[in-house]
């Protein structure tokens, strides 16, 4: 799973390819530290770029809503969308203004997305949605029921056509600016996990789970 795969004229990183990746092993890895993906998509001539939470399970993504949703109505006749993912890990103060940037990582999956039909794909894929949030979580909430499965919808996505792109390091300036008086370096940037609070209506006795007390987003 390692190994480059060849991407395709319309995955190709363009501007900086030198910072394009393509292969399954480093775009699952962004992918599963994500939360957020946003997804652009085109209905009746006018775009859309919609955030949503996601799952992956093996070389397919999950995402859910309420079959209510513009998405999840433009997505029954498979239409084509994009999916993004960016993960910042710093800001990149350079001396010059026009070379600040900033360290991320980003994963981009073009393709067609279908309604998940089947009963029991559709509830591990729910359970996939989850788990990818907090592991462990599913097993120890109510599982969703009738009336809940009928008003979700799931939608899944091939990862066939894709393409991450990384950015770490310091700042890049011009030569005739590194002697310019004032700082220069990278603020790193990191998702940190606050103590857990627990619900007013909590019943007693109920402790606060390992998976929630020591959260991380690490796999």
């Amino acid at each position: 799973m390692s190994q480059s795969e060849m991407p395709t004229a319309r995955t190709c990183v363009v501007r900086e390819p030198h910072r394009g990746v393509y292969d399954r092993e480093t775009a699952y890895r962004i992918l599963d530290e994500g939360f957020v993906c946003h997804v652009g998509f085109v209905a009746d001539g006018q775009p859309y770029v919609i955030p949503t939470s996601y799952g992956r399970s093996g070389d397919n993504l999950y995402m859910h809503g309420s079959v209510a949703s513009r998405l999840l109505r433009h997505m029954k006749d498979g239409a084509p969308i994009c999916v993004t993912v960016t993960l910042l890990d710093g800001l990149v103060l350079a001396r010059a203004v026009f070379n600040h940037s900033m360290n991320y990582r980003s994963v981009v999956v073009l393709g067609k997305a279908t309604l998940v039909e089947d009963p029991p794909e559709k509830l591990e894929a729910l359970r996939v949605l989850a788990e990818h949030i907090i592991p462990g979580r599913w097993a120890d909430a109510r599982q969703p029921n009738e009336r809940e499965m009928k008003q979700t919808a799931v939608l899944k996505l091939p990862i066939e056509e894709f393409s991450a792109k990384i950015r770490t390091g310091p700042p890049i300036d011009d030569e005739e600016d590194y002697s310019f008086p004032t700082w220069a370096g990278v603020v790193p940037l990191r998702l940190t996990m606050g103590e857990p609070i627990a619900d007013a209506r909590l019943v007693a006795g109920q402790k606060v789970p390992e998976y929630a007390r020591h959260y991380t987003r690490a796999r």
